[in-house]
């Protein structure tokens, strides 16, 4: 029985989490024995929004490099620097986004640290053709793609509840800027929509403004909320294939989303769907007051995404392509000098990274000082700190910037 282990930072409530998820979980019905390692610290209860989950080997970052697998398969950036801790024949990279475009332009040396992973002598795959792409011209990679699938069983058109008038649904993370969940909340209110419901794996339960706050559920829930709201706001600026407005098209509904990676893969302007060019908060504003205004338009983009929906892969179908991807790497001869070419490009970016990271912060105290608080927050209690995202969050919605982040 091949063993594979995949790398996670966090087995939290997350897009990405949940496509890694789904591929695992794939697999291990195909007879491969899989791991999850998992860099953050979780329990029995971290691993309840996912139905599948629970059927895996879930384990600690140390407990897992005690193994030896046939492939090791880092998920995100902060995964992939460990590559090399874990004994393995082979190694792979799955690339859900960019993620040096997580951080600010003015992150320079981070930015350059998490771009070098995507140079790493180890087998690709990702889940969007700009990436791949990206992958191509930036970096000379030849990365696979498989496009995610979609639970068919979970996210359709049944057993609709009849409801009169028009429903908001916001979905995404609070505290994250690039999200911008509090500023679709906002816009949402200023096109006076008297009915907004927003779901988020942020710990919230309530928001100034709206109607229903869904946090954290499980994932087989989610579909019984798309069900019941007519569009979902999904206001994020950078995206590898994000798949909440996807979702919303089998259970019915359409979508706002700004002109973001990766919304091409399967949302067609004003066919299923609404691009909004620019980051232009006034054209958001302006299309949800005409689908409020015009229930035809809002019908029609509904069939649009209905026809997007039926053709769109399950899962079963990308979990198999990714299963082949994996085939195709496990009867590839083993490379024994891999794991030492891995940790000395790692080493010589970390090294990089770290010296001019160490640069700044002697001239600059205050960011020092940022860096201190941010060690120390995580000792905070789990209660307090979803106190203090509660808060958060409030002061998000009620801010009267309208800035996209």
């Amino acid at each position: 029985m091949k063993k594979i282990c995949f790398l996670v930072g966090s087995i939290g409530i997350s897009g990405g989490t949940y496509v890694i998820i789904q591929h695992a979980s794939y697999l291990r019905e195909q007879g491969y024995n899989v791991f999850i390692a998992i860099q953050s610290s979780f329990n029995e209860k971290t691993l309840k929004w996912h139905d599948k989950l629970s059927q895996l080997n879930c384990v600690s970052f140390d407990d897992a490099k005690l193994e030896k697998y046939d492939l090791v398969i880092a998920t995100w950036w902060k995964t992939a620097v460990h590559l090399h801790e874990f004994n393995s024949q082979h190694f792979g990279y799955f690339i859900q986004s960019i993620e040096s475009k997580f951080y600010s332009s003015e992150q320079t040396a981070l930015r350059q640290y998490v771009d070098a992973t995507y140079k790493l002598p180890v087998h690709m795959v990702t889940e969007a053709t700009w990436i791949q792409g990206f992958l191509k011209q930036q970096f000379g990679q030849n990365a696979s793609l498989v496009k995610n699938g979609i639970r068919k069983d979970i996210y359709n058109n049944t057993n609709k509840r009849e409801r009169t008038g028009f429903r908001v649904l916001v979905e995404g993370h609070f505290g994250v800027p690039f999200k911008n969940t509090a500023l679709a909340i906002k816009l949402a209110k200023q096109a006076n929509v008297r009915d907004i419901w927003v779901l988020t794996g942020s710990p919230i339960k309530w928001l100034p403004g709206v109607s229903k706050v869904f946090s954290q559920i499980p994932m087989s829930e989610t579909a019984n909320i798309y069900k019941q709201c007519d569009v979902i706001i999904k206001l994020s600026t950078v995206e590898g294939m994000f798949g909440p407005p996807l979702e919303m098209f089998h259970c019915g509904g359409t979508a706002i989303v700004f002109n973001v990676s990766g919304h091409d893969e399967y949302i067609i302007n004003n066919f299923n769907a609404r691009v909004i060019e620019d980051n232009n908060v006034d054209e958001v504003v302006r299309f949800i007051r005409e689908l409020q205004e015009d229930v035809d338009k809002l019908n029609a983009l509904k069939d649009g995404a209905l026809i997007t929906a039926d053709s769109w892969p399950s899962w079963d179908y990308s979990s198999k392509k990714f299963s082949e991807w994996i085939k195709g790497i496990l009867i590839q001869p083993n490379s024994n000098s891999v794991s030492n070419d891995i940790k000395e490009i790692n080493d010589f970016h970390l090294t990089t990274y770290r010296t001019s990271t160490s640069a700044k912060l002697s001239k600059r105290r205050s960011t020092a000082f940022v860096m201190f608080v941010k060690k120390s927050s995580h000792h905070i209690p789990i209660h307090i700190k979803s106190i203090i995202k509660q808060c958060q969050a409030i002061f998000e919605v009620l801010s009267q910037k309208r800035d996209v982040k």
